[in-house]
């Protein structure tokens, strides 16, 4: 599949919004604690990636009845679904100077009815885009970062109709953020995901 960045201009993947603040002091603290240990640009993605797929829970997986949607909240209550774990890993990325995009799937709703879009990011390196998934593993699920083929947590099944999203986003979807914005907590979330974008 083609990644079709929706925005031409690369620094649009570097900025901050409402939701990646990657200039909020949490957020620069963390990624300079990650920064510590990387002796390059991919050793650190490689660490951002595996600091926010292991050390915060799915809140789903967790049961944690929290939404968060903003990158430094998802650092400071330590928890989110794949949308803000994917904020809290493209402002991290971004805090670096790494050019981070949010991505998407459409899959099968876990309820076991219809759809719902996960989320995932997409990192620049050596002039092209690479998709992550840093959602958390679970057994079935082996999400790992490559910049060598996608290891990500879910592949589509066309025949179910479930697809990828080719388009690389700046910013969260409005689909994406309305619902974790609108949501009283998670279970209220669950039954209101976007189901396409």
């Amino acid at each position: 599949m083609e990644l079709i960045q929706e925005n031409p201009d690369l620094s649009a993947y570097l900025a901050a919004d409402e939701a990646i603040d990657h200039h909020h002091p949490l957020v620069r603290a963390t990624a300079a604690r990650l920064a510590e240990g990387a002796t390059d640009s991919y050793v650190y993605a490689r660490l951002a990636f595996d600091f926010v797929r292991d050390t915060i829970p799915h809140s789903q997986d967790a049961g944690d009845p929290r939404v968060t949607w903003r990158a430094s909240d998802v650092l400071e209550r330590g928890t989110g679904i794949c949308y803000a774990k994917a904020h809290a890993l493209a402002a991290l990325l971004r805090a670096e100077d790494i050019p981070t995009a949010l991505c998407y799937q459409r899959l099968a709703h876990d309820e076991g009815d219809g759809y719902a879009v996960h989320g995932l990011v997409a990192v620049r390196f050596n002039g092209a885009w690479h998709r992550q998934d840093p959602r958390g593993n679970k057994p079935g699920v082996d999400a790992r970062f490559s910049l060598d083929g996608e290891r990500l947590a879910f592949l589509p099944d066309p025949e179910a109709g479930e697809l990828d999203h080719p388009v690389l986003y700046a910013a969260p979807h409005p689909a994406v953020l309305n619902a974790l914005q609108a949501a009283t907590d998670r279970p209220h979330l669950w039954r209101t995901l976007p189901t396409s974008l």
